[in-house]
């Protein structure tokens, strides 16, 4: 609903009370996921330009340079209300968007990445949300082609109720002919493509914008968009089609606010009229409101001459879509909406795009970590149920149902990173954030966020091009929650200018929180991280290779995978230097190392099962500092011999070989064998069902 403030601020302004359909315009418009009216200034703060960003913030999504030939556009949504209400649709829809997002830019989408967030899998809610919400994602992107290439999962109470599913899209488009989603003259027309209009999805960005504290499935089920791949593929075909005949002017995706919100957005340098009565629906007796404001999916606006409208409508049709041309660009700024004749809203434009009336909430800083206590259990056992937390064990029963090499330009997806063959070079991904880390301390988590992720692709030899977010906090208005974001935000800027890395776009996801289960989510600023390097796949080390470690270790106990499974506290940790992902990063171009893993989640110990879980490691320092601290900056390389490292700080931990993982502590030796990480590591996938 729109608040008695800003009904009261708007009849004030027009002079007038509202129509029915001006006010759902503004409830929608206004909304915090439309108008980032709680967060404008400080994503103002955020570094968005780079030598080879084309297009920054601010359109559907960024155009990044790759090559004098290929440019990039990446994109990240949440949609996290809706998978909460019906994950399947949910996650399906949430794909579907941001594809639409890079193909509004005329790019082919050709790889998206998944960062997923949810409660621990001992309910059968979080079971059922987390089952659906992945079968959303997997059937979408697998009918559509696109793979997703590259994900994340998190497992903490704080979700439950309120699950998140952010998505990145990455697509390609030549430099020169990419497509922006502002109208560039009066008198050219607006053509609506794709899929009939219904009443799914109605209030979308409003739902949205609010938590679910009072929301039964039910009563929030009319507000979740169903999805259409086999419409979307051909909406893809469509308008790369259309593009290349360069008679599109502007394109946009109808998301949030469905037609309301793109063709006021598109239109908003000049204005626009609209003629509802014109649009191509999919029910009857659907009045202007409904049929401005649904969110059904797989749809597009283009802006073209009026000579071109019929070509635009042959190549919709020889897809079998359905098309209208529904408005005109008119050079008076106002948004006009005409149904059968009758004018149902006459606005102005820069009043319902931007006009927003930014929020203002109160700050409370806070101290949530907490002294050391060292856990009494031994060792092994604690070694063994860090490998069982499911935010370590493999995921294997996710990552088995995404086609990861439709496109064929899949290289590798094992491990730290994914890379993509993109013309003579590798295009290589990474995302995700720890919350727990960001939770205790907001500004230095999420600057080694960044950092983390950068140095997944460092042990790929390749360089960060640019990166997106979404913050997903929960309500702004709680004051604690209203400092994270903020501390988030600028440790996110911070880290990013340190490393010259441009934010490019994003997303802000508030209200994330649920009356079902008592739970605020803990912050989480998950981030999608693309670079540039040479083709390389991730290898593992051969028998015989020694194992080093680059990097200081601190006790970093603090919200790392032994704090959730031990409760043992200690403090989270220091922003990394980042300096050493340029030493690993040469190590691997050069081929120095035949191997390269970053050490986070888990600690030394998740990356020796990674990289050489059969391998003899001394380790001289205290166990559990050595084991399980998630000290950021630290890799652990493989190499023939120790010459390879030479003018590189660096220690020796032991050589790859023999039966199980042997660790050599002090005062003990631990064995685990592969069964006994096998039993561990396959945890999670024993706890699906099949």
């Amino acid at each position: 609903m729109l608040s008695a403030q800003d009904l009261a601020l708007l009849q004030k302004t027009l002079g007038r009370d509202l129509t029915d359909v001006e006010v759902a315009c503004f409830e929608n418009l206004w909304s915090e996921h439309c108008s980032y009216r709680s967060t404008k200034p400080l994503l103002k703060t955020l570094p968005t330009e780079g030598d080879e960003v084309l297009l920054g913030p601010g359109d559907d999504a960024a155009i990044v340079r790759f090559s004098d030939t290929c440019a990039l556009a990446i994109g990240m949504e949440s949609h996290n209300h809706p998978s909460y209400v019906d994950p399947y649709e949910g996650a399906a829809t949430g794909v579907g968007g941001i594809v639409r997002d890079i193909l509004s830019m005329g790019a082919r989408p050709i790889a998206l990445m998944d960062p997923l967030y949810f409660g621990p899998l001992d309910t059968e809610k979080n079971r059922y949300l987390f089952e659906q919400v992945v079968a959303g994602v997997a059937d979408y992107g697998n009918c559509i082609g696109v793979p997703v290439v590259r994900g994340e999962l998190v497992f903490d109470h704080s979700y439950s109720g309120n699950p998140l599913v952010n998505v990145v899209c990455v697509g390609i488009v030549d430099p020169d002919r990419y497509i922006t989603a502002r109208v560039k003259r009066p008198g050219n027309h607006l053509v609506l493509l794709g899929s009939s209009t219904g009443r799914d999805g109605l209030g979308g960005a409003s739902f949205a914008s609010r938590d679910l504290a009072g929301d039964t499935e039910a009563a929030s089920r009319p507000s979740v968009q169903v999805g259409d791949p086999y419409t979307e593929k051909l909406l893809i075909d469509a308008i790369l089609e259309m593009a290349e005949t360069g008679k599109i002017l502007s394109c946009r995706d109808l998301g949030a606010a469905g037609l309301a919100g793109a063709s006021s957005e598109m239109a908003s340098t000049f204005g626009a009229v609209i003629y509802a009565d014109q649009v191509h629906l999919r029910e009857t007796g659907m009045v202007p409101r409904e049929i401005m404001l649904a969110e059904s999916q797989e749809r597009m606006m283009v802006e073209v001459a009026p000579e071109d409208v019929a070509l635009v409508g042959r190549i919709a049709e020889k897809y079998d879509l359905g098309w209208s041309d529904v408005g005109e660009v008119i050079s008076e700024p106002r948004y006009i909406v005409k149904f059968h004749g009758e004018v149902v809203a006459d606005l102005p434009i820069d009043l319902l795009v931007g006009g927003a009336p930014l929020c203002s909430w109160e700050k409370k800083p806070y101290s949530a970590e907490t002294p050391f206590s060292r856990p009494e259990a031994a060792v092994k056992d604690l070694a063994l149920a860090v490998l069982s937390h499911p935010d370590v064990a493999r995921k294997d029963w996710v990552y088995e149902q995404y086609d990861r090499d439709v496109q064929l330009r899949t290289v590798s997806v094992q491990n730290d990173a994914a890379v993509l063959r993109l013309e003579d070079k590798a295009l290589v991904f990474s995302c995700g954030c720890n919350p727990r880390h960001i939770y205790l301390k907001p500004f230095e988590g999420t600057a080694n966020a960044v950092i983390e992720n950068a140095s997944n692709l460092a042990c790929l030899g390749a360089d960060p091009l640019c990166l997106v977010n979404c913050l997903n906090f929960a309500s702004p208005e709680h004051p604690e929650v209203n400092w994270q974001l903020e501390q988030c935000v600028l440790g996110l800027g911070d880290a990013a200018r340190r490393m010259a890395i441009p934010v490019v776009g994003g997303n802000v996801s508030l209200y994330n929180e649920s009356d079902e289960f008592g739970t605020q989510i803990k912050p989480t600023p998950s981030l999608g991280m693309v670079g540039r390097g040479d083709v390389r796949q991730w290898t593992a080390p051969a028998k015989g290779e020694l194992l080093a470690l680059i990097g200081t270790t601190e006790p970093d106990f603090g919200g790392s995978v032994l704090d959730a499974v031990t409760g043992c506290g200690g403090h989270a940790p220091a922003v990394a230097d980042p300096a050493v992902l340029a030493v690993v990063r040469d190590l691997v171009r050069e081929g120095r190392v035949t191997s390269a893993t970053d050490l986070s989640l888990g600690g030394l110990l998740a990356a020796l099962v990674k990289v050489a879980p059969q391998s003899d490691v001394t380790l001289t320092g205290d166990p559990l500092e050595e084991l399980f601290s998630e000290t950021y900056g630290r890799f652990l390389v493989a190499a023939k011999d120790e010459a390879a490292l030479v003018g590189v700080e660096h220690r020796i931990i032991g050589r790859v070989g023999g039966d199980a993982l042997t660790l050599r502590l002090k005062g003990e030796t631990v064995v685990i064998t592969p069964e006994e990480l096998e039993a561990a590591l396959s945890s999670t996938t024993r706890q699906m069902r099949f």
